[in-house]
């Protein structure tokens, strides 16, 4: 169907504000005129967010274990990503086979028809509540703090590396020491309050953290989010949502470079068999009313390297459901009827009239 009429028809849906309408039909691409609207699939929406760490090797490394006792320091650059968050929620995409329009009648009053930007249908004579995407907070660590800055005049007049390691790590025991001077009141100069001995002290671990990664290195890490979504025809006995490597980060799922992320999806209704004749005959009769969905519960399950990190059996998904039909007779002139619509499932999630 082509986006296209879509738009132009809800745009129709738009400048009539006080228009009536009857039934809705089964929506043809340039044929009838009306507000065309969709009913939902369930998707889901898998959201990982990974944390890129990256390390930079000190200009002292060699010398970490001989001067400050640091083990296990490496020369070598790296990249590495974590796993930080994995979080799932349902999403509704339109479903081209449940598309609807609804004619234009003096007979029935609907002044107000509410859809999705993608055109799935909100409310009936009301507004429904806005939903909002989840905010993720991506973090990133500060620029770390150049060593060289805290280095005296006879550090960067030394001859050698070496002669600059080692004054470098004696300065930094000189700062541990008059710290510990200050925190027990035995320094020269003691601070005059609370506020100053807090400025004094932060500065000071300052200075020492920057010199220290002279020697361990600088790692600083940074979060990205990556998101897929999964649609489910039936039932997912397991598929590939994402692929993670520790040194590529998240990968799409057919990237072997990756260990597999698992989704699986499980109806926990009997979905009903239609034949086809059934179908056809169903889809040649007008329905008299508004059409909505009544979705049926699934469990989804996310696993990765065998433990379970997602878990829900009360998701509910269109399309594990049926479709069913709002009677036309709740919206006319005597009585007035409002209905908000779950654009996820399709469902009714509130109606109530006067």
């Amino acid at each position: 169907m082509g986006k296209k009429g879509i738009i132009t028809l809800a745009f129709i849906a738009v400048s009539n504000w006080a228009a009536n309408a009857q039934n809705s039909e089964y929506y043809i691409p340039g044929e009838g005129e009306g507000i065309a609207y969709f009913l939902p699939k369930t998707a889901v929406e898998v959201n990982v967010i990974a944390t890129k760490v990256k390390y930079e090797p000190g200009d002292f490394c060699q010398y970490a274990n001989r001067y400050l006792r640091i083990t296990n320091v490496t020369s070598e650059p790296s990249t590495k990503w974590e796993i930080k968050k994995i979080e799932v929620r349902t999403v509704g995409v339109p479903d081209s086979t449940k598309a609807f329009i609804i004619k234009l009648n003096d007979k029935s009053v609907m002044s107000d028809i509410e859809v999705t930007d993608n055109n799935i249908i909100k409310a009936i004579n009301t507004s429904a509540p806005e939903s909002t995407a989840p905010k993720y907070t991506l973090e990133k660590s500060l620029p770390a703090e150049d060593g060289r800055r805290y280095m005296t005049e006879e550090i960067l007049t030394a001859g050698s590396t070496a002669k600059m390691a080692e004054l470098t790590a004696k300065e930094i025991y000189n700062i541990r020491e008059s710290k510990n001077l200050i925190l027990r009141g035995q320094a020269d100069a003691m601070p005059k309050d609370g506020a100053s001995l807090k400025l004094i002290i932060d500065n000071l671990d300052k200075q020492e953290k920057a010199l220290t990664q002279m020697f361990t290195g600088k790692r600083t890490t940074e979060d990205k989010l990556f998101s897929t979504v999964i649609l489910p025809e039936k039932e997912l006995t397991e598929a590939i949502a994402m692929r993670f490597s520790e040194k590529l980060g998240v990968l799409t799922s057919d990237n072997l470079s990756g260990e597999p992320i698992y989704i699986k999806i499980e109806s926990l209704n009997p979905i009903p068999i239609i034949a086809d004749s059934e179908e056809k005959s169903k889809k040649k009769k007008a329905p008299k009313g508004i059409l909505y969905n009544i979705p049926g519960k699934a469990n989804v399950t996310v696993t990765f390297k065998g433990k379970t990190i997602f878990e829900d059996n009360n998701l509910l998904f269109a399309q594990f459901g049926n479709t069913e039909l709002l009677v036309n007779d709740l919206f006319n002139k005597k009585v007035n009827t409002r209905v908000v619509f779950d654009s996820v499932t399709g469902g009714i999630k509130k109606i109530d009239k006067d």
